[in-house]
């Protein structure tokens, strides 16, 4: 939209006209959403009314008026038309907000006619004339606190919209204090999956620092998908590159305890400021939109100041006694060549010269007609909301006055009550037996009582003992990446201090800070020394488990019955041998059966013994069942090395490698939300795991290897039987490693 400003004085022949533009930008998400200047132009309309009201009784007064024409888009040629349609009615300045498409024209037009720009957008990078930039530069702060934060690796997240100048900046301080710098332009994203996607990829990058340097709606979007990944955990840092620090919503963010800092024009305890927020509370919101109930940006600041300068630089030129006036037509902005206003090189001087204090603080323009000598202040998020900690200027550059604060804080620390958490657990606090008829610190007692007591009297603090809600020690939420318990208390700032049996965890250290650890008991592993004892008669069934022997004892008796069953059936184990030929052709004998049952016996004993026999069948079914011999020599192969395992390496292997899992002593989990709750879950699963297989690996082994027989078979075992002795000669090396011993001869004590 376009306003007229005229400003007339008493008995001037002719008003004084301003021009001020403000242009709307817009960003596309389905549509076309037109970025919101409401805020802006009810700061503008009641500057001017203020101004009206407020005159200078020593000078002769001048009231300000104004009309608005509404500019729908920020094309060249909407801008255009709208700059001609003004400057052929008498324009003397121009005030508005310009973006990326707007800014050249806008600028090239006031250049060529020699009239003045007063614009609170971004600072332009280049040197340009007949421009007064409300904004002040964030260049040099930035640069400031990066060199006081001492990061040397980080991310930065820039709009293009906003220009490169920090952009410029930052790459060549990179360049010189050898940072690593990963850039990335966010100006064109609408979807904020994108957003997403980029925060991922630097995560995966441990990227836990971010620049960035964007206007408050893009900050906000940001800050929302870092509070959905969980990027807002302690150990992040987040630098928000924008004079609108309390613009931004930062409550979610801060709940993770990442540290934010941003920059703030505003200064609330400016009674400009305070004066200001008076009577902007009380106006009326049809009237003056978004007022009172919302939140003053910096940008209507801006502009309420902008107003101050305009009225300035003429009361200037009035005491000067220059002669600004215009009669008759303007002329054509599009003539060619272009004619230039003659008055207007004595108004862009008198805008430089202006010296106000306003709502932004000291408002001061360069040669350029760039702020200077202005004052930014830098802040940081707390969970009790932004506290101030230094400020910028051209002159002292970043000045830290945390260091005062904190001398301050606790030299008043005695003054106030120290919160401290603790948990219900003995004997550490306890109530006492009478604790219904106490009241405070003198209802518990225990031994981090007795320290947190003692701790005070050393400090010289008062302390009260609060007993955490929940009753949990301290855990992350997987899903809303919240903290419960103590840890939670301390986070999110409901308490100071914890003096309670908390372990110290990695987790735990990334959000909160430990002392050295008073007591050291419970995540202990107390392991009975090994007593050396000769082995049992039985201890030759150890290697394996007794299920196997029962299917080897049954397999000897089923194979030995089957074998005598076969050779009573078949005709061909029946048979004589040249030395039971009878005498007597008439009457030859009865033909004998070798495998008789107790033949039968033998012969698979001496299968299981692989030790040879004086019989063997004749019949391919009874030879079909000897394959009984390849199970025994494959079952007896393992059990052989298991056995000098088991009489060699008693220090390495242990019986119970091969127990069942409900065989182990049992034992209970930890309380929820504890240090070891996690830990004992995973490691038994696993445990019980690791020994089924070791349990029942044998029995699938053994059952599809004796299904194999002659050259494959044997290569199994010698397979078996070489990896075997790699891994005896790898845990004999382990064992030698962890204590001290020469590393010689080791394949020969495995053999």
């Amino acid at each position: 939209f376009i306003v007229i400003l005229h400003a007339s004085a008493g008995l001037t022949e002719e008003p004084v006209a301003f021009a001020l533009v403000l242009i709307s930008s817009f960003l596309i998400s389905g549509g076309l959403v037109m970025r919101s200047t409401v805020q802006e132009h009810s700061a503008f309309r009641f500057a001017v009314q203020l101004y009206n009201t407020n005159q200078n009784v020593t000078e002769k007064p001048f009231h300000l008026n104004y009309n608005v024409d509404n500019l729908e888009s920020s094309n060249s040629f909407s801008v255009t038309h709208a700059f001609c349609s003004q400057f052929s009615r008498g324009v003397y300045a121009i005030f508005g907000f310009y973006d990326k498409k707007s800014m050249n024209t806008l600028t090239s037009f006031c250049g060529a006619l020699h009239t003045s720009f007063i614009t609170p957008s971004y600072p332009i990078d280049a040197d340009v004339q007949f421009v007064i930039q409300m904004r002040p530069s964030l260049r040099g702060a930035v640069l400031s606190l990066l060199t006081h934060y001492k990061w040397e690796k980080f991310v930065y997240l820039y709009d293009t919209e906003r220009g490169f100048s920090i952009l410029q900046a930052i790459m060549e301080s990179a360049v010189a204090n050898n940072w690593q710098v990963t850039a990335r332009s966010v100006g064109s994203i609408v979807d904020p999956q994108e957003y997403k996607r980029i925060i991922e990829e630097m995560d995966r990058r441990q990227e836990k620092r971010f620049l960035i340097d964007c206007e408050v709606g893009r900050i906000n979007t940001i800050l929302e998908q870092v509070v959905m990944l969980g990027k807002n955990s302690r150990g992040y840092h987040y630098i928000l590159a924008n004079l609108g620090f309390a613009n931004v919503s930062l409550d979610k963010v801060v709940a993770g305890g990442a540290n934010i800092t941003g920059f703030q024009i505003i200064n609330p305890e400016n009674a400009i400021v305070q004066q200001f927020l008076q009577r902007w509370d009380r106006l009326d919101e049809r009237e003056f939109p978004e007022a009172k109930n919302t939140p003053l940006k910096y940008t209507s600041a801006l502009t309420h100041d902008a107003i101050l300068v305009i009225a300035e630089a003429f009361r200037y030129l009035r005491r000067q006694r220059v002669d600004v006036s215009r009669r008759g037509s303007a002329g054509d902005c599009l003539a060619n060549p272009a004619v230039p206003w003659s008055q207007g090189i004595d108004i862009e001087r008198a805008l430089k010269m202006v010296q106000v204090q306003g709502m932004t603080g000291n408002v001061q323009f360069d040669t350029f007609g760039r702020r200077s000598n202005y004052t930014i202040d830098v802040y940081e998020m707390k969970t009790s909301g932004p506290r101030k900690i230094g400020y910028w200027n051209e002159f002292e550059r970043f000045v830290n006055i945390m260091d005062q604060q904190v001398t301050n804080e606790s030299s008043s620390v005695e003054n106030r009550t120290i919160v401290v958490t603790t948990i219900m657990e003995a004997p550490y606090v306890m109530y006492k037996k009478n604790y219904l008829h106490l009241e405070g610190n003198d209802r518990y007692e225990g031994y981090c009582v007795d320290l947190a007591s003692e701790i005070a009297k050393h400090v010289g603090i008062k302390y009260k003992l609060s007993i955490v809600s929940d009753g949990k020690y301290g855990a992350r939420d997987p899903e809303t990446k919240t903290w419960n318990g103590m840890v939670g208390e301390l986070v999110y700032g409901r308490a100071d201090i914890a003096v309670a049996p908390l372990t110290i965890t990695l987790v735990r250290e990334e959000v909160i800070d430990f002392s050295k650890p008073f007591m050291s008991l419970g995540i202990s592993i107390m392991i009975k020394k090994p007593q050396k004892s000769k082995p049992g008669v039985f201890s030759f069934l150890d290697p394996l488990a007794y299920e196997i022997w029962m299917c080897i004892v049954f397999a000897y008796i089923g194979v030995s019955v089957v074998l005598f069953l076969v050779s009573r059936f078949s005709p061909y184990e029946w048979h004589l041998d040249d030395s039971d030929e009878a005498k007597d052709p008439q009457t030859p004998p009865d033909p004998p059966n070798d495998f008789g049952i107790f033949n039968s016996l033998w012969f698979s004993l001496g299968a299981f013994m692989q030790q040879g026999c004086d019989i063997s069948p004749r019949l391919v079914t009874s030879s079909t069942s000897i394959t009984f011999l390849h199970f025994m020599v494959i079952d007896l192969m393992p059990w052989c090395i298991y056995v000098i395992l088991f009489l060699l390496l008693p220090c390495v292997l242990d019986l119970p490698f091969f127990m069942h899992p409900y065989q182990y002593p049992s034992f209970s989990f930890p309380l929820p939300s504890g240090s070891m709750h996690c830990i004992h879950k995973i490691t038994y699963i696993h445990h019980a795991g690791d020994c089924k297989m070791h349990r029942f690996g044998f029995l699938v082994f053994f059952s599809i290897l004796t299904t194999l027989g002659g050259l494959p078979c044997f290569c199994c075992i010698f397979y078996f039987t070489v990896i075997s002795l790699v891994y005896i000669t790898y845990l004999q090396w382990k064992n030698k490693e962890k204590n001290g011993k020469k590393k010689r001869s080791i394949l020969a004590e495995a053999l």
